[in-house]
């Protein structure tokens, strides 16, 4: 130990808990979390600063990025280099900001994580929006501290017009704690804003109809709604990303194409990733992966196998790949210096009181620099407002030894301060002549109406927040733009019905199950003659079977040969054109492969319990087993469907449909007999039951039921049967004797070689039209009002002539709701008509022919 120096001992735990807690703190104030008023970390507001001093605006030429970084690292951030590069280069890189604030030039890096250029070959200038970041900064509007050698000084924040910690977010790691604020769309934060001003009371709820969801920069998709809502409201909540997803079939294959991905992942890793888990055997079905991306945009393409169903393989690349991920919102930000958790309030209320102690001393600035000009020109108009004056003055001047005796000597003649009298004698020669006289007095004048306005913003808080106000719509007409990532409020497991307008929308489902929803607006109405209008493009040999109008908040439900039952929401269904095809059902739902929809039901509120109590499901299998099962069992949705019936082996189910428990149900065999009973003679039963026998199908080997239909209204639905062989007839429903449920029933259609055995029926009405589809591909649709109502005990008419032993393979009634255009017509995927009209014999008349063979009853 030297001369004059002498150890102090200390306790080294106290030693190490003061120096953690001051280390602990210059991180989480010097580095790690943003400022809550101008939403920026220490590094980028002083890579922001150090390109305003260097003058690299958005309206200048690029510098060397090296140029840059060493301004900053020489002047403000006494760190390495790379750490003030790498902040630069995030606020350059359009995946990583939602709003860029560096004008980069060069290799900046890309979304599969390359690495940008070393700082000596890039280049950079400031973002045209950062100019309002940087707005007013020469006014004395924020304070400035000294440097870390205390000879330069650095604005302590930002006078910003944007609420960038809203509109960027940011993320950051300090000593126990962390930040990670989600970015969002510049109009609805300003939107929100503007809100907040004009109502300080408003509720947080009322809020979220501006600032709906956060915006990444990279787009998505937000999969359900709660952890929003919770971030919104606490500060803390867990946002599920998922990607941008459609299929398209490339060369005949079935293929998912991924056009955006979640914020934060990296798109090389994500592919690698996902190719090790279809070699792993992990994820099936994936034939393919491929990088179609180019500067056009992204283009991830996975080929799927021939025997895949791509909405099962998308549900496993949601589940397994980063295709789905999560943003972990935690609001917090330095309030006064200290970290603080902050709502969606909370973080629009210290912007704007951040903006209006910037809009305050912008204007004591001005209003200072106003009066210091005034002051001036009024000391111009007393020394040269008349021509006596100006000759006195300049006399004195003249006279005078030094400049000083000539400042004292005006001051002594005109009354003039120490600023005027030292402003007279810098004045230039052309100044006194009368038109610059004028041009003083007008300045003048202007000044003091400044002036009066600047005493009114400083003395009118109302007058502030509009200025406020003003400024942020003038940022929002020039920076503002459409939201990127979407939101799907249905996927989670908050009700938002609230927030989806309950709108009247027409569903169409086509015959091969393409489905689709359109608003009703595109619908106009026609009178009948019309031509119509063209409807949607199918696919050959399809066309448009289910024509309904519906809300947005009711349900479908879709039932499987399987005994499967699946929902959906009206708006979860795609929506589409009027022309366009639509989305598969089969892509919609979690369906096996080796199963497919056989019926779907039209609900309101599921969630109603009066409806749900008061309504049946009826359903029948191919082998006549009914069943019926109260609606309120199928009122709670879920992703992979429920069993709705247990299909006994060899049996499909075959159709189901909705009944209030009052009406009549009928039930046809193959072999052309039919029976009618109430279904309150089908008791109801659980779900997992296989149900009770409908029809008693006889003797017949191959006999099975081919359909069912719910009649509620006797006075305006007639029955429909339709053979293979092409004939067809309607029935009054009163010509059927109600019967027990289990009977073999009546004759519906005698069956002879002639018409072939029986192959559907259908409740029909005269509005309604009949889709006849042969085994050949031929389609004809008909008005059921030309074919008339006849008796039981009849062949029917033919309703089709079929060549070549060709065979009807299916019929369907075509259903279409009032409320949409009556002409609609069934189009190819050329826009052309199918069939205009029936197919008829003897010069355009149906043939009735008749049989003497009495009614069959239940023997």
């Amino acid at each position: 130990m030297t001369e004059g120096e002498k150890l102090i001992p200390i306790n080294i735990e106290d030693e190490m808990k003061s120096a953690y807690i001051d280390y602990s703190m210059s991180v989480i104030v010097s580095r790690a979390l943003p400022d809550v008023r101008d939403g920026l970390k220490p590094v980028h507001r002083r890579v922001l600063f150090g390109m305003y001093e260097l003058g690299v605006f958005s309206n200048r030429s690029y510098k060397k990025s090296a140029r840059i970084v060493g301004e900053v690292l020489g002047k403000f951030h006494p760190h390495g280099d790379s750490s003030v590069y790498d902040a630069m280069v995030r606020m350059a890189q359009p995946w990583s900001l939602r709003y860029m604030l560096v004008d980069g030039q060069g290799n900046y890096g890309s979304v599969d994580g390359d690495p940008p250029a070393a700082m000596r070959y890039t280049e950079a200038r400031l973002q045209k929006i950062s100019d309002e970041l940087l707005a007013d900064l020469d006014k004395e509007t924020v304070d400035f501290q000294f440097n870390f050698d205390d000879t330069l000084q650095e604005p302590t924040v930002l006078p910003t017009k944007i609420p960038t910690l809203l509109v960027n977010g940011a993320s950051g790691i300090a000593v126990g704690m962390a930040t990670n604020m989600a970015p969002h769309n510049l109009t609805e934060v300003i939107d929100g804003t503007i809100a907040y001003i004009e109502n300080r009371d408003i509720m947080i709820e009322e809020l979220m109809q501006h600032i709906k969801a956060p915006d990444f920069p990279t787009g998505g998709t937000i999969y359900g709604y709660e952890g929003v809502k919770q971030a919104f409201e606490t500060g803390r909540g867990r946002v599920v990303l998922r990607a941008k997803t459609n299929f398209e079939e490339v060369h005949g294959r079935d293929c998912i194409i991924v056009t955006e991905i979640p914020y934060q992942v990296n798109k090389a890793e994500m592919i690698t990733k996902t190719a090790e888990l279809v070699k792993d055997g992990k994820l099936d079905g994936i034939a393919e992966i491929r990088d179609e991306s180019d500067r056009k945009g992204m283009r991830i393409v996975y080929v799927l196998k021939m025997d895949a169903v791509p909405n099962v393989v998308l549900n496993k690349l949601f589940k397994y790949t980063q295709l789905q991920s999560s943003f972990s919102v935690n609001n917090i930000a330095l309030v006064n210096g200290r970290p603080e958790q902050l709502n969606l309030k909370d973080l629009i209320h210290h912007f704007v009181e951040h903006r209006h102690e910037v809009v305050i001393r912008r204007a004591e600035y001005d209003l200072r620099k106003a009066q210091e000009r005034a002051h001036i020109l009024e000391g111009y108009m007393k020394v040269i407002g008349t021509q006596d004056d100006l000759d006195r003055a300049i006399k004195i001047i003249r006279e005078s030894a030094t400049p000083e005796e000539a400042r004292q000597g005006l001051i002594m003649a005109f009354g003039l301060s120490e600023i005027q009298a030292r402003a007279i004698l810098d004045l230039r020669l052309r100044t006194l002549t009368g038109l610059e006289i004028d041009k003083i007095r007008a300045e003048y004048d202007e000044i003091m109406s400044t002036i009066n306005y600047l005493k009114d913003i400083l003395a009118n808080e109302e007058l502030r927040m509009q200025i406020i106000k003003d400024e942020l719509i003038e940022v929002r007409t020039k920076y503002g733009d459409d939201r990127r990532t979407d939101i799907n409020y249905a996927g989670g497991d908050l009700n938002m019905e609230d927030l989806i307008p309950d709108e009247k929308v027409v569903l169409t489902i086509s015959r091969l199950g393409y489905i689709k929803r359109t608003p009703l607006s595109e619908y106009r109405k026609q009178s009948r003659g019309g031509v119509g209008n063209r409807a949607a493009t199918t696919r050959d040999e399809d066309f448009l079977e289910y024509m309904v109008v519906a809300t947005n908040h009711q349900y479908m439900l879709f039932f499987t040969e399987k005994g499967k039952c699946f929902w959906m929401r009206v708006f979860e269904i795609p929506e589409g054109s009027k022309t366009s095809k639509g989305r598969a059902i089969q892509n919609l739902i979690n369906i096996d492969p080796d199963d497919k929809v056989k019926a779907y039901i039209r609900t309101h509120d599921l969630m109603d319990e009066e409806y749900v109590n008061n309504h049946f499901v009826i359903m029948v299998t191919k082998n006549g087993i009914i069943k019926k099962t109260s609606l309120e069992a199928y009122s709670r949705p879920r992703a992979n469907g429920i069993n709705a019936i247990t299909v006994r082996e060899g049996d499909t189910l075959l159709e189901a449909l909705l009944t209030d428990g009052k009406s009549q149900i009928m039930i046809a065999s193959k072999y052309g007999k039919a029976i009618r009973f109430y279904d309150e003679k089908v008791r109801p039963m659980g779900r997992t039951a296989s149900g009770v026998r409908g029809i008693n199908l006889g003797d017949e080997a191959d006999n099975e039921v081919v359909g069912m239909i719910v009649v509620s209204d006797m006075e305006n639905e007639t029955v429909l049967v339709v053979s293979e062989k092409g004939y067809g007839k309607r029935t009054s429903i009163e010509d059927y004797r109600e019967t027990n449920r289990g009977g073999k029933g009546v004759t519906t259609l005698n069956i002879t070689d002639k018409t072939g055995k029986l192959i559907a029926i259908e409740s029909v009405t005269d509005e309604h039209d009949l889709m006849i589809i042969n085994k050949s591909g031929v389609a004809i649709r008909t008005g059921l009002d030309e074919i008339r109502v006849m008796g039981r005990a009849t062949q029917g008419v033919r309703l089709i002539n079929l060549k070549n032993n060709d065979k009807i393979a299916a019929i369907a009634k075509v259903e279409v709701d009032n409320e949409v255009e009556e002409n609609e017509e069934a189009t190819t995927e050329d826009g052309e008509q199918l069939v205009e009209n029936q197919v008829e014999l003897n010069n355009g008349q149906p043939t009735e022919e008749t049989t003497s063979e009495e009614d069959q009853s239940n023997d």
